[in-house]
């Protein structure tokens, strides 16, 4: 264990993106969790007499149309954002990893069906199916995540696939099946343990994805519902004020930004580490 930690830390030593992508992943964590200590304000507090007030003293990141203080709800905005990452990939890791195992492992028609409806699945732009399915749903919150999660686990499942069908005929596997365990007991406790780590950065970077999707959807109107602070409905409401009151465009967007550069990065370093071959 302290040698696989040794490992682990010299792979990053010389990697200061890696580290910077984890700090602002912590970083936006911590604000999200402790979003009610943090806010100076009420994410929906209107002070009527501060519409489009600039950054100051008393409103650090300004004011909106409504007097809102846009620090505030910046920092409530986080929550929302990485809730729809982690529920989406979530949803998108467990269908991908269970179909991917099922594919890789028995191979045959069942790998043929489920290689040929992931390839159906890839035809269709997934931000354009997105927007089709919410067509025909409320655009809650709950809906988007869900939507997303079900729309983007095809190249989970490929790669778990691809991971099964090397492991599968790796000795451990051979011993197991020989020492009389079942398909299942192989499938999670021999097969799907090693593959994980292709999983853990295909996952990092899926977050960075589910976040620029629901931030969007957020700005077509058709994401998290008003008056619910969301980086997109953010960048919607200074849409209108760019002349005005760039901070309301600015600052949400340069949230987004850094969150979604960080979590690649973080996948990237992650990616680097399970897969020495790549290093330069």
């Amino acid at each position: 264990m302290n040698r696989a930690l040794f490992s682990l830390l010299a792979s990053f030593r010389r990697a200061p993106l890696f580290w910077f992508g984890v700090t602002v992943v912590l970083c936006v964590f911590v604000c999200a969790v402790l979003a009610p200590w943090i806010a100076p304000y009420d994410p929906n507090l209107q002070h009527l007499n501060d519409k489009y007030a600039p950054p100051s003293d008393m409103f650090w990141l300004g004011t909106d149309a409504l007097g809102r203080d846009v620090f505030s709800r910046l920092i409530y905005g986080a929550r929302i954002s990485l809730w729809v990452g982690f529920v989406a990939v979530g949803i998108s890791i467990s269908i991908g990893v269970a179909l991917g195992l099922l594919a890789g492992y028995f191979r045959g028609w069942l790998d043929e069906a489920i290689m040929r409806f992931v390839d159906v699945m890839l035809c269709f732009p997934s931000f354009f199916l997105i927007l089709a399915v919410v067509a025909f749903l409320d655009a809650s919150i709950f809906n988007i995540m869900v939507i997303i999660g079900l729309t983007s686990w095809m190249g989970v499942a490929r790669l778990v696939r691809a991971e099964t069908l090397s492991l599968r005929e790796r000795e451990f596997v051979a011993a197991s099946r020989l020492a009389g365990a079942g398909t299942l007991r192989i499938l999670c406790l021999h097969i799907l343990p090693n593959a994980l780590g292709p999983v853990l950065v295909s996952a990092t970077l899926g977050v960075a994805g589910a976040i620029l999707t629901e931030s969007a959807l957020s700005f077509l109107g058709i994401g998290a519902e008003i008056p619910t602070a969301s980086w997109g409905n953010m960048l919607m409401d200074g849409r209108e004020a760019m002349g005005v009151a760039w901070w309301l465009s600015v600052f949400p967007g340069l949230a987004i930004l850094l969150t979604v550069l960080s979590y690649n990065l973080l996948g990237e370093g992650l990616r680097e580490f399970f897969e020495p071959e790549r290093r330069g």
